[in-house]
């Protein structure tokens, strides 16, 4: 049976450090596990006047669907200026709206990421801990992955290029998919 693990960027760049990150996860996963990736780029600022007179935005749906059918998550997380990047956390808070909340509980989840400065994304990650408590998922804690000074690991179109941080990423995945 396979494995599908939704895979979010939280950067909206197409030639960012994280989404050639998560492009290079979907790349080397193992026979029986399946990397879907959904996009944040459509999902509008929250606006809960705009979620009461309309409802949940189409993108959202889209991404509650692919979240639904996962069998895990990983969230894929630039750093800005310390912290979670904005744009990614609105579009976590989208997902949890309406029956949302209901299935990020007890999903497994992994967080990972890139940045060009030399401590990765240690502290983007630690501030997604709040987050995840909150919505109740099962947090993999067994692995952790920060590729930092990634201007030098990744081509100019944004494609994981190095192959030490290619094998660690393998093995996150390898970790996070027996896990799940």
């Amino acid at each position: 049976m396979t494995k599908t693990i939704l895979g979010l960027s939280g950067s909206l760049r197409r030639a960012s450090f994280n989404a050639g990150l998560l492009r290079a996860a979907a790349e080397l996963t193992l026979d029986g596990v399946k990397i879907e990736t959904g996009s944040i780029r459509d999902v509008p600022l929250y606006d809960g006047d705009l979620e009461q007179a309309k409802g949940l935005p189409t993108s959202v749906k889209t991404l509650q669907t692919q979240l639904q059918a996962a069998d895990g998550v990983l969230l894929v997380t630039p750093e800005y200026n310390n912290g979670i990047p904005g744009v990614f956390k609105n579009a976590i808070d989208w997902m949890s709206r309406g029956p949302g909340l209901e299935m990020w509980v007890g999903k497994p989840v992994a967080v990972l990421g890139a940045s060009p400065g030399g401590f990765g994304t240690i502290m983007a990650q630690n501030h997604w801990l709040p987050v995840l408590r909150t919505l109740k998922v099962d947090f993999w804690a067994e692995g952790r992955l920060m590729v930092a000074r990634a201007g030098d690991l990744f081509d100019g179109d944004g494609n994981l290029t190095d192959p030490a941080s290619r094998d660690r990423l393998a093995d996150f995945l390898d970790g996070f998919a027996r896990a799940i």
